[in-house]
């Protein structure tokens, strides 16, 4: 039985890509709509004081508007995901029902590696007929590729973006394919990444980028003197120039 309102009148849920760190690159239509909601949903870890998409939107938004902090463990147990999502997507549901409408912030965009995705699905279970829009955002690889003058893929080149949790046989057989990679999440699994760099011929010559628009901001190329990086950390890899 679906969850539903007797209420003829139901708030609109938008996701909202607002972009790697720097507040000035929310999209137009992305500040728009932050400015009608009547609720802000901010994704966060329990571990964690503050969201750090509602500080980066935070210049766009009413100074009367609400928040509503929606907490997502960080953990790869799918049963402990599982009930995340569920009571999240359920206390969401609660809000649209009462006829507010609610914007729930993500880095980046909203279907990029995004825990949007996830409350997403779980909310159209609940409810198919919910309505629900996505507003897109730059990511952090685009800010990045932007930031450092390096061209991500033209003429018949890919683009790979993979996560940086992959194992290093993955890893490998992604990165020895031909075109750029972008390497994501590239925290934990480091010394893999490295491994696999250092084999594709990469490692000396990719850009390495963390906490990109926001303080503590690290740029560099090649992956020297780094052995602990902060969770929003990506890798660019680029393919061979053309003229090469």
């Amino acid at each position: 039985m679906n969850i539903s309102s007797s209420r003829t009148s139901r708030g609109t849920l938008f996701g909202i890509g607002v972009g790697p760190g720097d507040p000035d690159l929310l999209t137009l239509q992305a500040i728009k709509r932050l400015e009608k909601v009547d609720i802000i949903l901010a994704a966060a870890s329990p571990r964690n004081e503050q969201s750090i998409a509602l500080s980066i939107a935070r210049p766009h938004l009413r100074e009367d508007v609400e928040t509503l902090r929606l907490n997502f463990p960080m953990t790869r147990d799918r049963e402990i995901l599982k009930e995340a999502w569920d009571n999240n997507a359920r206390l969401t549901l609660e809000m649209l029902n009462s006829g507010k409408n609610a914007a729930f912030l993500t880095l980046g965009d909203p279907f990029v590696y995004s825990t949007f995705g996830y409350l997403m699905r779980t909310l159209k279970c609940l409810d198919p007929e919910l309505s629900i829009q996505v507003t897109p955002g730059i990511t952090s690889f685009q800010e990045a590729a932007a930031r450092t003058g390096t061209i991500l893929c033209e003429g018949g080149q890919s683009l790979h973006i993979l996560p940086g949790i992959l194992d290093e046989e993955e890893l490998h057989a992604c990165l020895a394919a031909r075109g750029s990679a972008v390497i994501l999440k590239a925290y934990r699994n480091l010394p893999v990444i490295r491994n696999c760099l250092e084999k594709a011929g990469k490692e000396k010559s990719c850009v390495f980028v963390s906490r990109l628009g926001l303080d503590g901001e690290a740029i560099q190329t090649g992956l020297a003197g780094i052995e602990k990086p902060n969770y929003l950390s990506l890798i660019l890899a680029p393919a061979e120039e053309k003229n090469k």
